[in-house]
């Protein structure tokens, strides 16, 4: 049960969906993209485990905000990677990925809060959930690349290297500017209703 919940949970979560396909546009390479989302899920187990487990507690509001505003900074990444202005994020993705997985980790506690967790099973039900929010990550990483591999190779057949690349480098900003637009509706909206 908590395993599928975790799977839905991170299928339906369009703003966390957003920030790993902002991670898997940033980052170029399969090497680098497994890195990337592997330091996200120790991050985001360790705050969702802690949060669990009553540890830490983090208020939701102020957490969801945040979240849109990691969003946010991720897309302006991708945005001035491919303007030539790689950051930080750039050179060193499973850095960012790792402190924004924390952030987002409190995310999924509040998710796993609403649905309860059987006080007989926490570890399990906590365990299980957690591999759910990664199968449906990986599922969603899989697909993305695939469509990326297959745009590429398709591509390739039919147009020169040089302009296929600066197709691919304007499709990457749009796609940036797209997802940074919603994060920053949800950054606005989650902070007036903090504050309302």
């Amino acid at each position: 049960t908590y395993l599928r919940l975790g799977v839905e949970h991170i299928l339906f979560g369009i703003d966390h969906l957003l920030f790993v396909l902002a991670l898997v546009i940033l980052v170029r390479g399969w090497a680098r993209v497994a890195l990337t989302v592997t330091a996200f899920t120790i991050a985001h187990s360790i705050t969702l485990a802690a949060a669990t487990l009553g540890f830490v507690n983090v208020p939701g509001p102020p957490v969801e905000a945040t979240i849109a505003l990691s969003i946010v900074l991720v897309s302006v990444e991708i945005v001035n990677a491919r303007r030539g202005k790689p950051s930080l994020t750039a050179r060193m993705p499973w850095l960012v990925a790792f402190s924004f997985g924390l952030l987002h980790g409190f995310g999924f506690a509040g998710a796993l809060a609403e649905v309860g967790l059987p006080q007989h099973a926490i570890p399990v039900a906590l365990l299980f959930f957690n591999i759910g929010v990664e199968v449906g990550q990986l599922v969603f990483v899989a697909a993305v690349l695939s469509v990326i591999s297959l745009l590429r190779y398709a591509a390739a057949r039919l147009v020169e290297p040089a302009p296929l690349q600066r197709a691919f480098d304007r499709l990457d900003m749009t796609v940036g500017y797209a997802i940074g637009v919603a994060a920053a509706y949800w950054l606005v909206e989650r902070t007036t209703a903090f504050f309302a």
